[in-house]
């Protein structure tokens, strides 16, 4: 409606002349809302007459309103935009899993570039770059005075060039400095395979329009792996900046069975000042529901959809979630087309969780708040081996007996290198191990 009032009014004003005399126009008696926005509009005028007659160099008005369009979508939030026909071709190339780039989701903050989601196997994954870090120089140019669309197309380009990032991290002091090469990100958003027998490891690292697709057949093939029921499943969303709304909540949906949720079968729902933007998406029956003992990992570069499975599963005491507090977007944007080759990207909505929590600026928090961890070594502590046990001493008695441990964890070598290289894994894996020894499975498998 906005939109569509501003067209309106200048249209309105459409016999103005922009010369570089005065601008003379009639305003017609009217509240004094209306004084306001004609106003508004002769200044808007009058700035665009100026700039076109005395900006040091020649400026299209084509370029003018193009760049005030721009500034009106921009000056919102951090997440509303105007978008060209190349924005336009990136952003539905992007959705479909395929984009050349740098593989890095960023946000605006406070006039500062920050890192927010570096995407798997993505070269600025590869190089290292964190949740967090902020992004300081863009080869050489700055970023302070920077519009967070204008530092976007710095960093995009053909695939082989090169970037170099100037970034800081929490905690330093120094600036780095890291050289990239562009590349097509191709996003296999779902991937997984056994930590140990009976227990799987899903990792989802976005959602697009196969996510529910590509799960299912991952679990189909896990399952026949396992060639018996998994007794517990953890699901990794870390580093997931969201992605399709349709795809996050067919992905909660596969954990979530409609005969025993609360909050009336709820998954999320949104609130915003169109009536369209006030929806409900609900759990529905399906034959792929996972039903055995779920951890959830989030941390904070988990956004948006990856807040929304989250939430829902919290919401629904389906499923532990472990690690930090996650991103916070929990907007709605939506894309509307302006013509055939430009459309806005707009925030249109708030998502919110079905127990009524709004995920916006507050993020999901944990049920177990555990921060990553950089454990260097994992030796045997050398005191352990003095312990005598009974079997070792002479003439003990022989237990006639034989009890199978209900688990198995990871060999040895496996469990070190997942201590070193994932700790928050290694303990979601241990929490996991707890819940499915509490839950209800048949004491025929565990032997």
């Amino acid at each position: 409606m906005l939109s569509l009032l501003l067209v309106g009014v200048l249209l309105g004003f459409s016999n103005t002349t922009f010369s570089s005399g005065s601008v003379k126009t009639t305003i017609p008696s009217s509240t004094s809302q209306d004084a306001t926005l004609s106003k508004d509009i002769l200044r808007f005028n009058r700035e665009l007459q100026i700039i076109k007659s005395e900006y040091v160099q020649p400026t299209s008005e084509h370029q003018l309103l193009q760049n005030a369009m721009q500034g009106m979508a921009n000056g919102l939030d951090p997440h509303s935009s105007f978008l060209d026909a190349d924005d336009l071709k990136e952003l539905k190339t992007a959705t479909t899993g395929e984009f050349s780039g740098l593989g890095l989701e960023v946000a605006m903050d406070e006039g500062l570039l920050r890192a927010v989601t570096p995407l798997d196997d993505g070269p600025a994954r590869k190089a290292g770059i964190k949740p967090g870090d902020w992004i300081l120089r863009i080869n050489n140019t700055p970023i302070q005075g920077l519009t967070l669309q204008e530092a976007v197309k710095k960093m995009r380009g053909k695939i082989g060039t090169t970037i170099r990032l100037m970034l800081i991290r929490k905690g330093s002091h120094k600036p780095f400095m890291v050289n990239l090469t562009r590349e097509a990100i191709r996003i296999n958003s779902v991937k997984g395979r056994m930590l140990a027998p009976h227990f799987a490891y899903i990792r989802i690292s976005s959602f697009q329009e196969n996510t529910r697709k590509d799960l299912d057949q991952l679990m189909d093939q896990l399952q026949q792996k396992q060639k018996t029921p998994l007794w517990g499943l953890i699901l990794d969303l870390r580093n997931n900046p969201g992605g399709l709304l349709i795809g996050a909540s067919d992905v909660a949906n596969a954990f979530l069975d409609p005969d025993k949720m609360q909050f009336k079968k709820l998954i999320v729902y949104t609130r915003g000042q169109a009536p369209e933007a006030n929806m409900k998406i609900v759990a529905k029956p399906n034959h792929h529901i996972y039903q055995a003992p779920l951890v959830v990992l989030i941390n904070q570069g988990s956004a948006s959809g990856a807040e929304i499975v989250a939430g829902a599963l919290q919401d629904n005491k389906r499923a532990v979630i472990l690690g930090t507090k996650s991103f916070g977007k929990g907007s709605v944007q939506t894309v509307i087309p302006l013509d055939d080759t430009s459309a806005i990207k707009l925030t249109t909505a708030f998502y919110y969780t079905p127990a009524g929590r709004s995920i916006q600026a507050s993020g999901i928090r944990p049920d177990i708040l555990l921060d990553e961890l950089q454990v260097n070594t994992v030796d045997t502590d050398p005191i352990d081996a003095t312990y005598l046990h009974e079997a070792e001493l002479k003439g003990h008695l022989k237990n006639d007996s034989v009890h199978k441990t209900i688990f198995e964890m990871p060999s040895t070598i496996e469990a070190n290198d997942l201590v070193k290289n994932d700790y928050q894994l290694f303990e979601a894996l241990n929490l996991l191990m707890a819940m499915a020894a509490l839950h209800d499975i048949p004491i025929k498998t565990r032997t």
